[in-house]
């Protein structure tokens, strides 16, 4: 799906043109990886423009840099005007966020600590990222590549490089005729998809992977837990074997780009009858209710963006 550019990009605390965002072809990033990012979604509510959990993710940013050893010049704050500075300068929206942090042109060598910090933030408009309609799943497999072990890359980070074994998954999936795909820990249990958590419904228990297994602490799928336990459905943060996918009653994937999306089928083995199960229907309609602002923000979860007009308005 290919980004639609929009006028301006944030960078170093000023906003530039789109064209202008460059980095070197030797910078540090390009050469060895050295990057965090998030991911962030902008909704249209009927008062106007707001950030998902925009704290939250400025949060996780911060988290993975100092897990990198990446000094940020910026707090948590900064970082979330800076979001809204860009939405408002650009009048796109709905729209996804790509806060990012690199290190740029310096010194060649492995040793990232004498390159400069480079700090960006882009927004643009982007729709649904896995699926089609809503009342109807996608086909996933198991994939043959297994998610980072434990002490090698940082699970918990939010890197660039983390990312080429999420690149690993994805491809192989999609050349072999699916959507997405499942990746297992080091251990052989259920880890996450190539960019989302997941989420196994089995007799009226909603279980997840815990950190432990590889996976991401995914914003939304901390909001899935909150909305599971406000409609008291159990949750179960435990190892999920392989198996349990091919016996769940319902199964869902989440993550800022993926929202809550269905999965009808894994390694062609059906999930239930294929159709979307009552409590991914009722998850996914209190979380979208917030989207679109039809229910109270209860959680607070919402960063309103001061706007001055719509591009194109």
């Amino acid at each position: 799906m290919p980004v639609n550019p929009t006028e301006k990009i944030w960078h170093n605390g000023k906003l530039i043109p789109w064209d202008q965002a460059t980095i070197h072809v030797m910078a540090h990033v390009v050469n060895y990886g050295s990057a965090v990012f998030e991911g962030v979604r902008c909704y249209e509510l009927p008062t106007g423009p707001a950030i998902f959990r925009a704290h939250e993710h400025a949060q996780r940013l911060l988290d993975s840099a100092k897990i990198y050893r990446i000094p940020v010049p910026y707090s948590r704050q900064q970082l979330v005007d800076a979001m809204c500075e860009t939405i408002s300068a650009n009048g796109v929206w709905p729209c996804y966020i790509r806060p990012l942090i690199v290190r740029g042109y310096g010194e060649i060598g492995v040793n990232p600590l004498h390159n400069p910090v480079e700090c960006y933030i882009a927004n643009y408009p982007w729709g649904k990222y896995l699926g089609g309609p809503e009342d109807v799943g996608v086909d996933v497999c198991v994939s043959s590549w297994t998610r980072l072990a434990p002490n090698t890359l940082p699970s918990m980070a939010k890197a660039g490089a983390n990312y080429m074994n999420s690149q690993l998954i994805k491809m192989e999936a999609v050349l072999n005729g699916y959507v997405e795909g499942i990746g297992l820990d080091v251990n052989g249990y259920v880890s996450e998809g190539s960019g989302e958590n997941i989420f196994v419904v089995r007799n009226g228990k909603l279980l997840t992977p815990p950190l432990s297994t590889s996976v991401l602490a995914g914003i939304t799928r901390d909001s899935v837990l909150c909305i599971a336990q406000e409609l008291s459905i159990p949750v179960v943060e435990q190892n999920l074997p392989r198996e349990l996918l091919y016996l769940a009653d319902e199964l869902f994937f989440t993550g800022t780009a993926a929202e809550v999306t269905p999965i009808r089928s894994v390694d062609k083995i059906t999930v239930a009858d294929g159709a979307v199960g009552p409590i991914t229907k009722a998850i996914r309609q209190e979380l979208f209710s917030i989207f679109d602002g039809s229910k109270p923000d209860r959680f607070h979860w919402l960063t309103p963006v001061p706007v001055r007009q719509k591009a194109g308005a």
